[in-house]
């Protein structure tokens, strides 16, 4: 017989996990998990706030290296700006007469951009009725701007937006300034060999027409347009006047278009000359700050950007109105001059062009008013830049911000 057992092992007790250690474990889980997100949400913070800090640097450094670029042009002429002997100031220092074309154009106010120093305006003198030195006041010319107004005057009276807080206005409270300048690297020059030439009709030397022939990296004759200026400049001296037809490449001296009495003088060989259209070459750069949308919706949010506008914007003269950089919110400019006494002062554009405690003037200057404007030696730029995206963790001394120098 055979007997078969049969066993059976009992098995062990199962035990779950008690409300507390689920709770235990679930508080340790959200501690980790609270302290992952807090060291993310600070990293991605800082993260967003180095990235706008970086960018705003870079965009701050490209805006006062375009204006320096610009202003260190100011006033600028071919070849010299002075010329003649040094005479002493009243604190003895030498100081160089300026040298400024000689002007025998009628109307030369209409052939540059962005004059608000318009003749027997104000202070300034009705225009001279023989050939005069081109005066200081159509070389530079700054506005101080309130959140009411600007002084001396509002220049959106040459078509420069008017001050605003819709998109396209000019921003309130942001200064203005207008530079002129030679661009010496236009043009073309004189009496190179198969290049232009100048035609006399006296003994005298008198200039009676000018042939272009563009050298190899100079303009195309279609840049002078009829009816322009044309300034004929070398290192001593240079010269404005109007021309007729411009047929060919042949400017012809307009004698209704010049005052009465004078005539342009050819330039002798030996001094380089070169010939520029004044429409075009004598360069008009104005600084404003205008209204945008962040978005580019036309809605709010809005911020500000630093505009260029070269010749008044006129296509035809080379002109252009474009925009540099957003999130310029503020705009300030102190101009340093040097005095009839050789001192240099930091004043604003309102005081500039005020004064008539000039420094050694034109030759055969017409006026004193607003003499300072090429006595400027140094500006003083001060710009207030808008990250424009909102960062909400920052405090608010983090929001503080002062100007200073760069």
């Amino acid at each position: 017989m055979m007997t078969f057992c049969m066993a059976r092992k009992l098995a062990a007790p199962q035990r779950g996990v008690t409300l507390i250690e689920l709770m235990v474990a679930m508080v340790l889980g959200l501690v980790v998990a609270g302290g992952i997100i807090t060291v993310f949400s600070s990293t991605s913070d800082s993260n967003k706030a180095q990235t706008q800090l970086a960018r705003l640097q870079e965009e701050g450094r490209f805006a006062i290296t375009r204006l320096s670029d610009d202003l260190r042009m100011a006033n600028g002429l071919y070849c010299s700006n002075t010329g003649g002997s040094a005479k002493p100031g009243a604190s003895g220092t030498l100081l160089d007469q300026l040298r400024s074309p000689t002007v025998y154009a009628n109307d030369l106010v209409g052939a540059l951009g962005d004059v608000t120093t318009v003749w027997g305006t104000g202070a300034y003198p009705a225009k001279p009725t023989s050939a005069y030195s081109m005066p200081s006041f159509l070389y530079m010319r700054g506005y101080d701007c309130t959140l009411t107004g600007c002084a001396p005057v509002d220049p959106s009276v040459v078509g420069i937006p008017a001050m605003g807080t819709t998109e396209g206005s000019r921003v309130m409270g942001a200064d203005v300034v207008t530079v002129r300048y030679v661009n010496s690297s236009s043009g073309w020059s004189i009496g190179e060999i198969g290049g232009s030439s100048v035609a006399t009709s006296s003994s005298a030397g008198d200039i009676a027409s000018v042939q272009i022939v563009p050298l190899s990296g100079e303009p195309a004759v279609s840049n002078f347009s009829g009816g322009d200026l044309a300034m004929l400049a070398d290192c001593s001296n240079a010269q404005i006047f109007a021309v007729g037809s411009a047929a060919g490449g042949t400017l012809t001296v307009a004698g209704g278009a010049n005052m009465a009495g004078s005539t342009p003088v050819t330039p002798l060989p030996e001094t380089a000359p070169r010939l520029f259209d004044v429409n075009r070459d004598f360069q008009t750069v104005t600084y404003y700050l205008q209204v945008v949308s962040v978005n580019n919706d036309a809605q709010a949010p809005f911020t500000g950007a630093l505009r260029r506008r070269v010749n008044g914007g006129i296509v035809a003269r080379g002109g252009s109105d474009e925009e540099l950089v957003r999130g310029v919110e503020r705009l300030d400019f102190r101009y340093g001059v040097q005095d009839a006494t050789g001192n240099t002062t930091f004043l604003s554009a309102n005081d500039v062009d005020a004064s008539t405690n000039c420094p050694p003037q034109e030759f055969k200057a017409v006026t004193n008013v607003g003499c300072l404007w090429r006595a400027v030696k140094s500006i003083e730029v001060s710009i207030l830049m808008n990250g424009q995206a909102p960062l909400y963790t920052l405090a608010g001394g983090d929001t503080l911000y002062a100007y200073s120098a760069d």
